[in-house]
């Protein structure tokens, strides 16, 4: 049960969660159209890029899910941008939202969801490609940046 709780759209929903509570608290606000559209702005690319992985994961018939064993180690597409486009998608929804929701208080979740990310995902996944896929990932980490 612990496996499926501890998965990063639930870190993301959580943080979600207390952003849309923490809206206009304080009497802070972003204030205005400027935020509600670059809030939408980074929300839509957020979903596009994380599509995107998605679909390239898939077309090299590897597994989205973290925890588990990468078949194919892409490099391509949106995975030549950021070798962790579907939590940096994350990043941008959450900041996004945060926007939207004139959620002004919430602003340090993003470097705690960032944190939480990399510590319980990105930095296990890493270590696993290294080993499975040796000087390929190597190569790969030299040519492209963890986020962006």
């Amino acid at each position: 049960m612990l496996k499926w709780i501890d998965l990063p759209p639930v870190w993301l929903l959580a943080c979600l969660v207390i952003a849309w509570t923490a809206q206009g608290a304080f009497g802070l606000t972003f204030g205005g159209a400027w935020a509600d559209f670059a809030g939408g702005l980074l929300v839509g690319g957020g979903i596009l890029l994380m599509v995107f992985a998605v679909m390239a994961l898939q077309r090299h018939k590897t597994t989205v899910i973290p925890h588990q064993e990468a078949d194919t180690l892409v490099v391509s597409g949106v995975f030549k941008l950021s070798r962790n486009p579907i939590y940096l998608g994350d990043c941008l929804l959450l900041a996004g939202l945060i926007l939207r929701w004139d959620a002004v208080v919430a602003l340090p979740l993003l470097p705690v969801f960032v944190w939480v990310i990399e510590r319980r995902f990105i930095l296990p996944e890493e270590k696993r490609l290294r080993r499975k896929f040796r000087a390929s990932f190597a190569k790969y980490t030299q040519q492209t940046r963890r986020w962006l």
